[in-house]
């Protein structure tokens, strides 16, 4: 079971470069090559960024996609919730019905419990709050690379 997809890890690293270069437009080809995310798929995660309004877009010579928003203020919740939807552990589902025994089941009640838990985990971690790990760990002597999650 995978809680992150690719698109949600290719938004993470594409916010978390964006975030260290705050007030600044980047070209996407420049994140797609020092990020190593395949162009196309960066340009439309960036597309839906912006729709969202995590980042901004400017035309022309010195255009390019910027943060729109304070890093301490984008919540990983949020991002998996723009390109995944709402994290589920189990849809209660079998061949698009819904399961019977949904009521009465012991486990889902458990599944609720772990959603929640995990919901609110992601919704404590900031694109700010990783940039300052990553601050931490590169002055420390660790040299880190942005978060790769697939």
């Amino acid at each position: 079971m995978k809680v992150l997809t690719k698109n949600s890890d290719y938004a993470t690293r594409a916010l978390l470069y964006l975030g260290a270069r705050e007030g600044e437009y980047v070209s996407a080809k420049r994140i797609s090559a020092e990020q190593k995310i395949p162009y196309q798929f960066l340009r439309r995660i960036l597309q839906e960024l912006s729709r969202h309004g995590l980042v901004s877009t400017k035309e022309g010579a010195q255009g390019g996609v910027a943060i729109n928003r304070d890093p301490d203020s984008i919540v990983m919740r949020e991002i998996i919730e723009i390109f995944q939807g709402r994290v589920e552990l189990s849809e209660c589902m079998f061949r698009k019905q819904i399961c019977s025994n949904r009521a009465n089941c012991v486990l889902r009640h458990e599944i609720l419990r772990i959603e929640q838990m995990v919901n609110q985990e992601f919704g404590r971690i900031t694109i700010g709050k990783m940039l300052r790990d990553l601050e931490r760990l590169e002055a420390d002597g660790k040299h880190m690379m942005y978060p790769s999650f697939s």
